[in-house]
């Protein structure tokens, strides 16, 4: 039985599309590492997780690309379950952030209560802080203006016509729960996210184990007629 060419330029088709997508996340948050915008003394985690996982899609989008190409069964049979392993881990790490939304803003508002008073931080720390004010138009982190002491710097004041400026001249609301509110509304995205990829992976997983089934059959066959 001849290996099917279509399933396996499919096969390779799709893993190159990993291999780009690789790239595209490792090279997103290589950037956001080394952005100062993201440096707020860890309060916004992550961005070591998508390295890794943007290294281990590069990885996974070679080896299978290798694996179709050569109709190797055994690149292939360790690509299918790397892609299972992915799976499943993606599936476990989904329920656990369904569950623990909670703990997680509760470790988020503690990260962010160990900078407070923002006065007594470092000039990195309170220039990334005046940043993050400027562009989400809030004003301290847990507690608002009062963070800052007595007197909150000039990224808190405000134009008395912004809808954001409820105290007229200073923004009163605190940047952690403007960050909160974000992260929530940013769930179902991130789930839509999770949703597509774990569809790819178990494409992926098909398409590997059917051409791996095929090469097996069509080296039978060559082996019995020999």
């Amino acid at each position: 039985m001849a290996v099917n060419k279509c399933i396996k330029y499919l096969l390779f088709a799709f893993n190159l599309l990993f291999w780009i997508s690789g790239c595209v996340i490792l090279g997103v948050s290589i950037y956001l590492k080394v952005s100062k915008r993201h440096q707020l003394n860890g309060a916004i985690p992550g961005v070591d997780l998508l390295i890794a996982i943007g290294v281990i899609i590069m990885v996974l989008g070679f080896l299978g690309c290798c694996g179709a190409i050569r109709e190797s069964r055994c690149l292939l049979l360790l690509f299918f379950v790397a892609l299972l392993l992915i799976f499943i881990l993606l599936m476990a790490a989904g329920i656990v952030g369904a569950v623990g939304e909670s703990k997680v803003k509760t470790w988020l508002k503690e990260k962010l209560e160990e900078l407070v008073p923002l006065s007594d931080q470092p000039q990195n720390v309170r220039d990334d802080v005046e940043s993050l004010q400027r562009e989400l138009k809030c004003c301290g982190i847990v507690n608002g203006p009062t963070d800052w002491g007595t007197v909150p710097p000039a990224s808190c004041k405000c134009n008395a016509t912004d809808s954001s400026c409820t105290a007229g001249v200073i923004f009163v609301e605190p940047c952690g729960d403007k960050l909160i509110t974000m992260m929530e509304s940013n769930l179902l995205i991130v789930v839509g996210i999770a949703f597509g990829i774990a569809c790819l992976l178990i494409f992926g997983m098909v398409f590997s184990m059917i051409l791996y089934c095929q090469i097996t059959r069509s080296e039978s066959g060559t082996n019995n007629t020999a």
